[in-house]
This record gives C-alpha cells, sequence and structure tokens, in this order.
C-alpha cells in the first residue's frame, strides 16, 4: 500500500507531464490500445466514484453558504466559454464536426482533479466540492442539452442515449460515493479514499491512452488546420482560467475564494468529453477534445504559479500598509 500512495503522489506531483505522455503513447501503440476502448466507460464510472467519495450529502448545505461564487462559475463553465467556443470556432471553421469537438470540449463539468490543485494551492475547498458535486450531478443533462441547443441543426445528436451513459458515468457513481460518505459520517474519506486514489489514477492514465487511439491519424497527418485548432483550444482553455481570476476580482472574493473560482472555472473533465466523443460523434470530433489534455494541466500549474506570486504580492502590500 506505501507503493500505491507513493505512486499516487508522484501521479499528482507531475500531471502536468503525465497526461501529454499519455496522449503520445495512445497514439504511438494505436494499432494495438483501440481494441479496450469498450472499457472507457466503466474506467470513468470507476473514478467519478472514487474521486466522489470526500463528498458528503452535508456539503450540499455548505453551497447555501457560496451561492454568488457557485452561480458565476457554473455561469462561467456553461454559458461564458461554450459559447465563445462555439462563436469562435463557427467563425473559423467550415466544418461542423471540429466546431463540434471544439464546444464539447469546453461544456463538459468541471474537473474533479480541480480540487486537487484548489488544495495545493490552499484555496476554498468547501466551495470547489460545491461545483464539483452540482456540476457532476446535473452534467447528464447539461451536457446534452447544451450540445442540442449549440449544434443541433449542424450535427446528429442522441441526447436521450447520451444522457443515459452521462447518468451511469457520473450521475449515479457520485450519488453512491456520497451515499457511502453520509452512511460511514465521513470515515470513508479517510479509510476507503486514499486506497482508491492511486487506481483513480490508473484509470485516468487508461483513459487517455485508450481515448488517445481514436486521434492518431490526425497526428500523423497534422495539417495547418488542425494546428490552428490546437491554438483555438488553448486560447479558449486560458481564457477559463481569466474569467474566474476576472469574477474573483469583481466579487472581490478572498484569496480562498479566488483560488477556488479560478481553478474550477479553467479545468474540465476532458475525460467526459472524449468519452463522449468516442460514443457518439467521428474522430474528427475527439482532435479538439484530446489536444486539450496536452496543456490543461500545465495550465494549472501555470495558474497555481501565478496565483502564489500574486498572494506574495499582497502580502508585502499589507505588511506595508
Amino acid at each position: 500500500m506505501q507503493y500505491l500512495s507513493r505512486f499516487n503522489v508522484f501521479i499528482e506531483k507531475w500531471m502536468p507531464l503525465v497526461t501529454p505522455s499519455c496522449l503520445f503513447i495512445g497514439v504511438i501503440f494505436a494499432a494495438w490500445l483501440g481494441r479496450f476502448a469498450p472499457l472507457v466507460p466503466w474506467l470513468f464510472a470507476f473514478m467519478t466514484f472514487a474521486g466522489s467519495l470526500s463528498s458528503g450529502f452535508r456539503d450540499m448545505k455548505k453551497i447555501a453558504m457560496h451561492p454568488i461564487s457557485l452561480i458565476v462559475v457554473l455561469l462561467i463553465l456553461h454559458i461564458v466559454v461554450p459559447v465563445t467556443a462555439f462563436l469562435v470556432g463557427s467563425l473559423i471553421f467550415d466544418d461542423p464536426l471540429l466546431v463540434t469537438g471544439i464546444v464539447l470540449e469546453f461544456i463538459v463539468p468541471t474537473g474533479i482533479v480541480s480540487l486537487v490543485w484548489v488544495n495545493i494551492y490552499h484555496g476554498n475547498s468547501a466551495l470547489t466540492l460545491s461545483i464539483i458535486l452540482i456540476d457532476t450531478l446535473v452534467a447528464p443533462f447539461l451536457v446534452p442539452f447544451s450540445l442540442h441547443v449549440l449544434m443541433g441543426s449542424a450535427v446528429e445528436i442522441s441526447v436521450a442515449g447520451m444522457m443515459k451513459d452521462l447518468v451511469l458515468m457520473i450521475a449515479v457513481p457520485a450519488l453512491l460515493a456520497m451515499a457511502l460518505n453520509h452512511a460511514t459520517r465521513g470515515r470513508v474519506k479517510h479509510t476507503l479514499s486514499p486506497k482508491l486514489a492511486p487506481f483513480s489514477k490508473i484509470g485516468l492514465i487508461l483513459v487517455v491512452i485508450i481515448n488517445s487511439t481514436k486521434v492518431a491519424p490526425f497526428f500523423s497527418q497534422m495539417t495547418p488546420a488542425l494546428l490552428l485548432v490546437t491554438l483555438v483550444i488553448f486560447l479558449l482553455a486560458v481564457s477559463g482560467f481569466f474569467w474566474g481570476f476576472l469574477a474573483s476580482k469583481i466579487f472581490k472574493e478572498d484569496n480562498d475564494g479566488r483560488v477556488s473560482m479560478i481553478f474550477n472555472s479553467g479545468m474540465r473533465n476532458i475525460s467526459a468529453g472524449a468519452v463522449i466523443a468516442g460514443q457518439y460523434f467521428p474522430p474528427e470530433v475527439m482532435f479538439p477534445v484530446m489536444i486539450g489534455t496536452l496543456f490543461q494541466q500545465i495550465l494549472a500549474a501555470m495558474a497555481g504559479f501565478c496565483l502564489d506570486r500574486l498572494a506574495s504580492r499582497e502580502r508585502v502590500v499589507e505588511k506595508v500598509s
């Protein structure tokens, strides 16, 4: 168990390099690894369950303590950035499948891994848990609805099928984990959760690797259009962190709240988007989604560095004044 704990710490520390490396492994060994695609939904359900064990129904009460911040982050996640992604994608690209991939990348819920970054930089974990909890539970309904509203006339979307799969992959595992947390009065957070954490990281690695096999042809035949897609995804990803920072300034959040708003606004559950793309769309949709794995964790690390510098500067100003 000690080795698994060390492995978990190692993966968390080197996450900015792990996920891009997994993408390249999937691309290189696509012919052999592609056969494991049916395992992805089950791996993702396990990841959701393991990641939700730290949340309980009592955390729902904490939402009432942070309603403004919660609502603002959800608006950024599901209106501001997705609409921007749709407008930018439609303006630059003629291919509706590429636009769908760009939109899908930015309508999936906030990433559960954002809690790791929030804890590293001493953010408001109660606020982050509330955002993750609500966003995870509404995702099965919000993601298909948003896709239908933004892309319904351009691509064929199986809303009912997508909703069913998202319920099974996200909502059910999350509710089961929360129920277990409640039944054990939170003890599971300190007993089972640490034991499952390394296996959850292994699941993340496998999901990224397996999903990457579907974009292998695009990497072997990279075109100027796909390079432009990569740039667009990068800039939109940066904008998520920026909107979170701007909102925290407007609503005068303290440093804890600012950290949570920035990471939750900027980080996405890319694995969920990749699973949806793989299940319901052609490979062209998968490319914009998976390319985000190249820099999401790196952007998170850069955001953390900037937050540290900003907090240090503010402490100096406070001492002087």
